[in-house]
């Protein structure tokens, strides 16, 4: 099935759902109308990569650097003038398309300077048409920020904060590799609470060695600190990474299993809804810019590795920027940011969809499979009538969306769309 179809782990069995509806009873929910009628507008959100961190974690399989430089400085305005040559240059494939939402992802942005996070963001106001109410996210690393650099963030626009905490436990973090301790996870949790109204959180569980009564005890300080949005991540042993060559030893599938239903049942009782597979947030405080990926809409990525998808007249395209952080600086300055880029055959759509919208908790509008691909909700009827024979969709009032046997094992799911 490869990488793409490898979301979740699946830890937990569920008695089976009944079979519901059929696909033939879907079809007079959605019309046929054309390709160019449904993807002429798809909502768009731009992401920023910034890939230096100050040093990389065993897990990470991201496109993050260490900063090797032998006088211990990023290149930051050097980056900065490439990622605004980039965005330059791709405007006009977004011409006249509002932006509802930036993020700042890494590697670590929050290693960049104030200074340098506003001069992006006067160049992304000054070449787009942002919305004055945009979600405006940044990540940081707890153990490179303080209330200067929070205060400058926001000064500089940042409205949302998503602060890469881990574990407040001392020594998972220091199993996870991690260069910020328990008390400075919990000094920057407070600092952002005060800085930002729109926080986030990202916890992960599954830990070396890690026991539930610990996983629930990250679970309920992050709930004392009471931030808008919760993300908690199963730890996962991604290719290419130090933890996938030499694994430590981490708690098995039903430990595992036992860890996400008690820390789902914990954030329930504090009114976190859980609306994405490892998204939970208070009422009204989902992420926008999250929300536009699950929901298939449209996003320009700029920096180092970045990946855009777009959608125009008569077709659907994704792009990647060169990776490595030198040569993508010397190719966008050169007007050349773009390594490749391709169309996305109809024999994808159907899965890349999915592989999105079966991601969200309450499913996704029926119709919305049209709206965004251009194709009528029949090519995927093979494919739906395996899923609900196994329990593992289910189609009502005009939703699709997993059951929750679907939401543990998401894999299977996806690959029946694979074909």
């Amino acid at each position: 099935m490869g990488k793409r179809a490898g979301l979740i782990k699946k830890i937990i069995k569920i008695k089976p759902a009944e079979t519901f509806k059929s696909i033939n009873q879907i079809a007079p929910l959605v019309g046929n109308a054309t390709f160019s009628e449904l993807t002429n507008s798809p909502p768009l959100s731009l992401y920023i990569h910034i890939p230096w961190c100050v040093r990389k974690c065993p897990y990470c399989d991201f496109n993050s650097h260490e900063n090797r430089n032998s006088l211990g400085e990023i290149p930051e305005a050097a980056y900065v003038d490439a990622l605004i040559a980039d965005l330059e240059l791709a405007t006009p494939k977004v011409w006249g398309k509002k932006i509802k939402s930036v993020f700042f992802g890494g590697g670590t942005p929050s290693l960049f300077s104030p200074e340098a996070i506003d001069r992006i963001l006067s160049q992304v106001r000054a070449l787009t048409p942002l919305e004055y109410d945009a979600e405006i996210t940044l990540e940081a690393n707890p153990g490179t920020v303080d209330i200067a650099h929070f205060e400058g963030y926001k000064q500089a626009g940042v409205n949302r904060l998503s602060l890469g905490i881990q574990s407040f436990n001392a020594d998972y973090l220091k199993a996870l590799g991690r260069i910020h301790d328990d008390e400075q996870a919990i000094l920057a949790a407070e600092l952002a609470l005060t800085t930002f109204e729109r926080v986030n959180f990202d916890v992960m569980y599954g830990l070396p060695k890690q026991t539930l009564a610990h996983a629930l005890q990250d679970a309920q300080q992050a709930v004392a600190l009471s931030p808008e949005h919760l993300s908690f991540y199963h730890l996962t042993l991604e290719p290419n990474t130090p933890f996938y060559r030499t694994p430590p030893s981490l708690p098995d599938d039903d430990a595992s299993a036992e860890m996400q239903i008690a820390i789902e049942n914990l954030l329930a009782q504090h009114d976190y809804t859980h609306y994405e597979t490892s998204a939970f947030a208070k009422a009204g405080k989902q992420a926008k810019h999250n929300l536009n990926y699950w929901t298939f809409g449209d996003y320009l990525g700029i920096g180092a590795g970045a990946h855009s998808k777009l959608s125009y007249f008569d077709k659907i395209t994704r792009e990647t920027r060169h990776k490595h952080p030198k040569a993508y600086m010397e190719q966008a300055l050169q007007g050349h940011a773009i390594e490749r880029e391709w169309q996305i055959g109809s024999e994808d759509l159907g899965f890349e969809f999915m592989m999105n919208a079966l991601r969200l908790i309450e499913g996704v509008p029926l119709d919305l499979f049209q709206q965004r691909t251009g194709l009528n909700i029949h090519t995927l009827e093979t494919a739906i009538k395996q899923a609900q024979a196994k329990g593992l969709l289910l189609i009502a009032q005009s939703t699709l969306k997993p059951t929750p046997l679907g939401q543990r094992f998401l894999n299977e799911l996806l690959a029946l769309f694979l074909d």
